[in-house]
């Protein structure tokens, strides 16, 4: 772990390797013109000794580490080889390894910056990363403003401004592009795709990433802490009816939590029938043959797997009423404080919620969510989280998918959540937007779209929750997060594949538990502070590190750190 004052003494050996390479000497006079020989010579003038340039400041590695592998989480440490080389020491296998580190919420910031915003406070307004755009202005409840990053390390962006805006109506965002005032958007309405597709002046954008909605129950409250309540409410939603009246063609029923196009993600049995007069029958022997009383929550926040938040919700309470006989209160929350409070278990009744991949690998929806470190769905489930530990230690699909077929049966025994749907979606764009895109993992590479003008619009769902994406889970803020902050590496514009980006390189080791990245030489911050190992370390250390003092955040939960790494390093019970 690095300490306060290692990170002192680290800011100001940066801070003089920068006076270094500006220049740290005062300005020379202008040369004067040769006065004429003297006819006598003047005594000797004293010879002063040369003045030397100071050496450059060596560069000292730091580093993060849990005392042991006791503690839970896959990764023993992260260390700073040298200035372009970083390797991470895992505690057992990890051949996801590359796709995880490929995601937004493993960006890296400068280490002075982490530093002076103390972890949160302008951390969480003011990135500054080494992405295609730097941030100008946020404008809250606005717009997000950025500029392009002429000194970007890799291809410009055409144009010069990009800009975020929102709205939660999906009608509302197709009359902005329609209009010509925004030139993308975002997540459009199932009675929309027509309309876009007959229409010459946009284009229609299918998005093919993997995703979603679930039901979910917290099992620290009752009556929910009984499996056989969960399992009757898993028998008596009709999903189909869910899915043919509130969603587009394309999408289906799901058989298991895990979209079927992720490698293992539908081994093992398919998802309960729809059975009323059973599901009846398991609450009357649990206790309850005339219902209960409970509420649901949810977010106003249109997505792929949920384009009717609202009226998927007054579904969910007519058919808890009508099957089960369950009276339940629709309760609509703040988008950041309903991820706030659903992270941490914190609601008493169902919610909605849902997933979209953001890497191609089955333990991005099962390590994530029903992982040893995850209390979303209250306390965390041994029968499942046991047998995720061994399988995601196994590169081989096929040697790894009689894990998971145990695990998918645990997930249906136990009934943390009932998947509902795995939504079509869609993104449009004006026809004169070149290379517009949605990209199967993460959101558009906007650098590389080309709108004929200075200025390009997207227009998503809704404004982001905060710009310090190592701890923030929702799209919304992901999506300009990835514009600003690059990470090791990054995912391809049509693909899962996770391809150099601050890294060039990261090699493993036989086994796959030790990972060794080299990263790219000459890259600057959007501050003018040059790239190196240490800014990785700071920036992971912040994230994975309790103990750290700037694992501060916006929740301080650091969900992707935590979920998909298994644990927290340093934690205190």
């Amino acid at each position: 772990m690095k300490s306060i004052k290692t990170l002192i003494v680290v800011m100001l050996l940066a801070v003089g390797m920068l006076l270094v390479a500006c220049g740290g000497t005062a300005d020379e006079p202008e040369p004067t013109a040769p006065a004429a020989a003297p006819t006598e010579a003047p005594a000797a003038a004293p010879t002063e000794a040369p003045v030397e340039e100071p050496a450059p400041a060596p560069f000292e590695p730091t580093s993060v580490a849990a005392e042991n592998c006791d503690y839970g989480g896959k990764i023993l440490s992260i260390e700073a080889v040298d200035e372009l080389t970083v390797q991470f020491n895992l505690c057992g296998p990890d051949p996801a390894f590359t796709a995880k580190i490929a995601f937004t919420p493993f960006g890296i910031q400068p280490a002075e910056h982490i530093a002076e915003t103390g972890g949160g406070g302008d951390l969480l307004r003011n990135p500054i990363g080494t992405g295609p755009f730097k941030l100008k202005e946020w404008a809250a409840g606005e717009s997000v403003i950025m500029e392009r990053n002429d000194d970007y390390w890799g291809e410009p962006a055409p144009f010069q401004t990009l800009v975020f805006r929102w709205s939660t109506e999906g009608a509302a965002r197709l009359l902005e592009l329609q209009s010509g005032n925004v030139d993308q958007i975002t997540n459009l309405s199932p009675d929309d795709f027509d309309t876009v597709k007959n229409d010459s002046s946009l284009t229609f954008i299918p998005v093919a990433n993997p995703n979603i909605l679930y039901l979910a129950m917290t099992n620290t409250f009752e009556p929910f802490n009984d499996v056989r309540v969960r399992q009757a409410v898993a028998m008596g939603v009709d999903r189909q009816r869910i899915v043919d009246n509130f969603y587009p063609d394309g999408s289906q029923v799901p058989t298991h939590f895990t979209p079927c196009s992720i490698p293992n993600g539908c081994v093992g049995e398919d998802w309960y029938e729809f059975d009323p007069e059973g599901a009846r029958a398991l609450l009357a022997e649990a206790g309850f043959p005339d219902g209960f009383q409970t509420s649901i929550f949810y977010r106003d926040v249109f997505r792929g797997y949920l384009p009717e938040p609202g009226s998927v919700a007054v579904e969910f309470q007519t058919q808890l009423r009508d099957n089960l006989g369950i009276e339940a209160e629709v309760v609509v929350m703040e988008s950041g404080e309903f991820i706030a409070e659903s992270q941490v278990g914190n609601l008493d009744g169902f919610y909605l919620l849902g997933w979209g991949a953001d890497y191609p690998h089955v333990t991005n929806f099962l390590d994530f969510h029903f992982g040893a470190s995850n209390d979303q769905f209250g306390d965390p489930y041994p029968g499942i989280y046991e047998i995720l530990q061994q399988a995601s230690q196994i590169g081989d699909i096929d040697e790894a998918s009689v894990l998971y077929e145990q695990a998918n049966n645990a997930i249906k025994e136990l009934v943390p959540m009932v998947p509902i749907a795995n939504g079509s979606s869609a993104s449009a764009a004006l026809a004169t937007v070149e290379n517009a895109h949605f990209r199967p993992f993460g959101a558009p590479l906007f650098e590389k779209d080309n709108p004929g003008k200075d200025t390009f619009v997207y227009m998503q769902n809704a404004e982001p929750i905060s710009l310090y994406c190592a701890d923030e889970s929702d799209g919304e803020s992901l999506a300009p997060c990835q514009q600003i902050v690059d990470g090791l590496l990054g995912f391809a514009i049509d693909s899962g594949e996770a391809i150099p980006a601050l890294a060039t390189s990261c090699d493993a080791n036989a086994d796959s538990s030790v990972w060794v990245c080299t990263l790219r030489e000459g890259v600057t911050f959007h501050d003018g502070s040059t790239f190196d190992a240490n800014d990785v370390i700071a920036s992971w250390a912040a994230g994975i590190d309790a103990s750290n003092p700037y694992h501060v955040g916006n929740t301080g939960v650091f969900q992707y750190y935590s979920n998909l790494w298994d644990k927290l390093m340093n934690e205190t019970e």
